[in-house]
């Protein structure tokens, strides 16, 4: 092996190294006792392996205060799955008509779509709250959904537009020869061959939606409707910091996330490969 390779391979377990130290201080001191956590012993592997931190992180504890992530992290999934679907779909819709089925003014409304991506959610945060008040959605599940429906379209569309313009347009203009109308050729042609498209929208939309701290803070103040994200901020305590109950909860809400790319990342990538992202 030639020595140049070997010192890249060197680099890149370094770099492999240094990413992965947070995760093994994460998980050996989930599995410590609180009398073991430590910051002198922060790199020492547990005497004994515990998992009582993991039950007091999903179930709580009442006496100190703590409240478990458990009705949270159902929120979570009652928040992205209907999220991630309604906005990919949406995308879909949105690409095939600005691809194929173009209309005058499209080549505006598409950029008039993108801007929304640049805008800082910041921004428009009292604007947001105000709209979700007087819709009544405001500290509901369903006001999260929709906020994160709302702000997903750009980038579905984004994809699902680059991707579609690698369908042959002869083939769309074949099928309303033959009478197929806009839903039809959508449900019979388009459809069928956007799986790789739908593939990286669902796992890119699972993830952000998943993993967003802000909208689940502003928009949902009630902690019995809170996403997982925000309520691992409040697992702490009302006294003390117990680091390990801290951590075991980091470790379930990471969890989602990890096993989507461990089991569906092959899909992902052949979406990418695909041209799912190409041009942006």
């Amino acid at each position: 092996m030639k020595l140049s390779r070997v010192l890249i391979y060197l680099v890149l377990i370094l770099f492999a190294i240094f990413y992965l130290t947070p995760v093994y201080v994460l998980l050996i001191t989930s599995m410590k006792s609180f009398a073991e956590v430590d910051l002198k012993r922060m790199w020492n592997p547990p005497k004994t392996i515990s998992f009582e931190s993991f039950v007091k992180a999903w179930l709580g504890d009442s006496k100190k205060g703590l409240r478990g992530l458990s009705q949270n992290f159902l929120n979570s999934l009652y928040l992205v799955i209907p999220a991630t679907i309604i906005s990919a779909l949406l995308g879909s819709m949105n690409g095939y008509v600005l691809t194929k089925w173009k209309f005058q003014g499209a080549n505006i409304i598409f950029p008039l779509l993108l801007f929304g991506m640049f805008i800082p959610y910041q921004s428009i945060l009292i604007p947001l709250v105000q709209v979700l008040q007087r819709m009544k959605l405001y500290s509901t599940i369903y006001g999260l959904i929709f906020v994160h429906v709302v702000y997903g379209i750009p980038i579905t569309t984004l994809i699902f537009r680059n991707y579609y313009s690698t369908i042959p347009t002869e083939l769309i203009e074949a099928a309303k020869i033959d009478g197929a109308d806009f839903l039809g050729i959508y449900r019979r042609i388009v459809l069928p061959v956007s799986m790789p498209a739908f593939a990286v929208v669902m796992i890119w939309q699972f993830t952000s939606i998943w993993n967003d701290f802000l909208f689940g803070l502003v928009v949902a103040p009630n902690p019995s409707v809170q996403p997982v994200t925000v309520a691992l901020n409040n697992l702490a305590g009302s006294y003390f910091v117990e680091w390990n109950i801290q951590m075991a909860g980091a470790l379930i809400t990471a969890l989602p996330p990890l096993l989507v790319y461990i089991f569906l990342g092959k899909y992902f990538m052949r979406g990418l490969l695909s041209g799912s992202l190409s041009g942006v």
